[in-house]
Parts: structure tokens; sequence; C-alpha cells
């Protein structure tokens, strides 16, 4: 039972240390939909999202009135899309994209995730036809949002895939220069993605999930801050124990969400995903908290081994506050929507080389960095691959969300607004990897993923 304390506790967390429901996210299967004729095909899966997802935003927003806990953003994820409409007689699948995009506007939802492809192995026609069409889809479509998994621990890196992945970046960069390449934004690549996520741009309802479940994705870097504020200068034992604590009373109150949806909902409750998501705003930064901990700014030395007890306390906290922990929980670095992680990087203490260094110990990876306009597909190749290798090596999800900024180059920034917040244009390495990325092929999965 929760007690006085307990519960102004949390009111006082929501009030001044920016504590939110970051989403609650409807995950719909879409595999029902599969039809040869492309246009039954996009009608099918705009009829289904409809049907399924009409109350979702009205609920959350009950909910949110009714306990007084702020859901920030309510959205859906499907099956990914190359798997629904890889049946389809059809080259263009922008067309499944506005149908998606149509749906997610009509249900009132702020993203829909997705339009997605699983190549970590190898191509299907499906798979070729869906990456080709992002650069579009992405360029015609407001709130989708597309992934696409190029390697696992047990199939090793799809080369081929990489390569194409830094192709595909470029073309959307351009096609969406007028935004500052924001249709990047909206597209993940990553190793080890995970069918259960509930934040985007990564989100998609994997095949193992039910026909539809509600996640959701808790955060809260503020009140971790704040509580690390007592503990000053206390041994890393404390802070650990601070942090799970802290985790846990973050988690329950996530727990009450998703299963208050569910129930109103009638669908099956997913996860809670407890990620410490951070937004532009003041007060609301995972920077904040590694800084919190001694370090002078974010990126300096310590910076790894702060942020890999920051990310493991957090989860530890929020297991056992939970009936189903899931999805990516831990911490995630986007630089663009930190204003810590804004401001370490302006200063030139965060480089991309920490940051890669950083995501072998974070919840995700790469996470909304802009790099100059001009950095070539191959260095965005490479720049995948790294980051592919360390998921893959160490069995964890990693992911790249790169935004090459048309027309931009280093010291420049761009803003996107909103909870994207504006980035510094970060440097990278001008010595080529066009020859190494040119080799295609696939990297072999390491010892480590014979454990049958």
């Amino acid at each position: 039972m929760l007690n006085h304390s307990d519960i102004m506790s949390t009111i006082d967390m929501i009030d001044h240390q920016h504590l939110d429901i970051r989403t609650i996210t409807m995950g719909l299967s879409l595999l029902d939909c599969a039809d040869p004729t492309p246009k039954a095909c996009a009608q099918k899966i705009y009829n289904k999202i409809c049907r399924q997802a009409e109350h979702l935003v009205e609920t959350g927003c009950d909910i949110e009135r009714e306990l007084g806990i702020p859901i920030v953003n309510k959205r859906i994820c499907v099956t990914p899309m190359a798997l629904v409409a890889g049946a389809c007689e059809t080259e263009d699948f922008v067309p499944f994209a506005l149908a998606m995009d149509k749906a997610a506007k009509t249900c009132g939802v702020n993203f829909i995730g997705g339009f997605s492809a699983l190549v970590h192995k190898g191509f299907t026609s499906g798979d070729r036809r869906l990456i080709a069409a992002i650069p579009e889809a992405l360029a015609t479509t407001d709130l989708v949002c597309s992934s696409v998994n190029v390697a696992t621990t047990k199939a090793g890196i799809n080369m081929e895939a990489v390569r194409l992945m830094g192709q595909t970046i470029k073309k959307t960069a351009a096609l969406t220069a007028d935004r500052g390449g924001f249709g990047c934004a909206k597209l993940v690549v990553f190793c080890n993605a995970v069918e259960d996520n509930p934040f985007m741009a990564g989100a998609f309802h994997g095949v193992g999930e039910a026909e539809s479940v509600v996640s959701v994705g808790v955060s809260g870097p503020g009140v971790v801050c704040h509580a690390l504020q007592a503990v000053k200068g206390q041994p890393f034992d404390v802070v650990a124990e601070t942090i799970k604590k802290t985790a846990f009373r973050i988690t329950r109150m996530g727990q009450l969400v998703a299963q208050e949806a569910s129930r109103r909902l009638g669908v099956p409750f997913g996860v809670v995903d407890l990620s410490l998501a951070p937004t532009p705003a003041v007060g609301d930064s995972v920077a904040r908290i590694l800084e919190e901990m001694g370090l002078e700014t974010c990126g300096t030395h310590g910076t790894t081994a702060a942020l890999a007890l920051l990310n493991d306390a957090v989860k530890k906290g929020g297991l056992m506050a939970s009936s189903s922990v899931g999805g990516l929980s831990g911490a995630f670095i986007p630089v663009s929507e930190d204003e810590g992680m804004i401001a370490a990087a302006e200063s030139g203490v965060l480089q991309l080389d920490k940051l890669e260094a950083m995501t072998c110990v974070c919840s995700v990876g790469l996470d909304m960095i802009a790099v100059p306009g001009d950095t070539a597909a191959e260095t965005i190749s490479a720049i995948i691959a790294d980051e592919a290798a360390i998921g893959m090596v160490n069995t964890k999800t990693t992911a790249v969300r790169l935004i090459p900024v048309p027309g931009k180059g280093v010291g420049e920034r761009v803003e996107f607004g909103g909870l994207l917040g504006s980035a510094p244009i970060m440097p990278v390495h001008p010595e080529s990897s066009a020859e190494f990325i040119a080799r295609g092929g696939r990297i072999p999965a390491p010892m480590q993923s014979l454990k049958n």
C-alpha cells in the first residue's frame, strides 16, 4: 500500500522533477492484412489500425486526467511492413506508409512505427522493396517511423544491408533537406532489435507478440538527478542503491498506468519499458545525472563508468517493480533531445568517438546525432557497422539514428523543435571507409553466439 509520504513524493516528482509517462504504445499485428493487390492491402492496413486503436488516445487522456500523471505521447506500432506487404504485386511500398500515416492521423496519435525490415541474415524481395521506399516514405508522411535491423549476435552483421542503409540515410536527408534532414530523425538502424520496444522511432510489433498489446514507456531523468543530490560525495554503492530505489518508484507508476490502459482498452498488457529518456527541457537530462556523480562535463574521462552504473541500477530497480519489464529499459543518450548532452557536445568535450564508447553500456546507441550534410554514405555505413559490432559482440541492442544535415557543417546547429529539440553538428573522421564498406558480404557471428 502507498502511504501519504509516497503519494506526496510522487506528486512532487511530477510537478517539479519532470516525471512522466513518455508513451503509451499499442502494438498491432497486421499479418492478416496481407493481400496481393496493393490497393486492397493498403485499405486493410488503414481499416485495422483505425478499428483497433480508435480509443487509444481517448483512453490515455482519461487516465492522465483521472490519475494526474502526465502521459506525453500516445503511439502505435505495427508488424514490420516488409512482412505485411511482401506478397503485394508492386515495386512501390510508399502507399503502405501513406496508409499508416493516414490511420495514425485518424486515431490522433503522434507517431506510428513499423515501416520496418529485418535483414540481419539476408534479404527477401519485400525487404529490398521496403528499404528502397524508405526515403520517399519518410519524406511524404508526417507520423511514420522506420527501422531496419541489420545485425544480431546469432547471425552476425549483414554488410550489404549496412551499405544500403548508409545510402538510404543520405537519400532521406536529401528529400527532407527543407526540414534539416528531418526524415532521418524517424529512421533507426538496429542490431539485436527487440520486439516489444514502445519508443520511437524504432518501435515495431514483433511477430512473436500477441494480436495486440499495450506497453508503456516511463521516463524520469530529472527524478534520478534530484535523488542523487541528496547523496552528494557518498560512495558509489550508495549512489547505485539510490538510483535503484528511485527507479523502483518510477516503474511502479508505469505499471499502474499500463495495467489501467490494458483494462480499459481490452488489450493485453505488454511491458513497462523503464528508460531514462530525456527531453530538451532543463532538469530532464541524462547528462546532468552523470555530472551529478562528479563529472565536470559529460564526455570527460569517467563518463562511461558513470553511465554503466546508471544503466545497471535503473534495470535492477525497475525489474522488481513490474510484472513485465521489457523493451530497451535503461538510459538513452540522444544528443538533440538532452540539453546536457547538447551543452557537452557544443563545448567539444563530448565527441562521436566518446559517444560510441558510451553506447557499450547504455540502452540503445548513437541516437539523434547531427553530422555534416556532406558526410559520405560510406562513412555513415561505417558508423553503423561499428555500432552493430558493439551490439553483436556484447549481446545487446544497439542502434544508429544519424542525421546528415544538408547544407550545414561542424559548429552549426539544426532545430527540429518539440521533443526532438535541436542538435549541434558534430564532426566525423574525414578519412575514407569506402573500400571497407564496398566489400559487402557478412561479418560472421561471434563465438558467444554458439550457446546451444
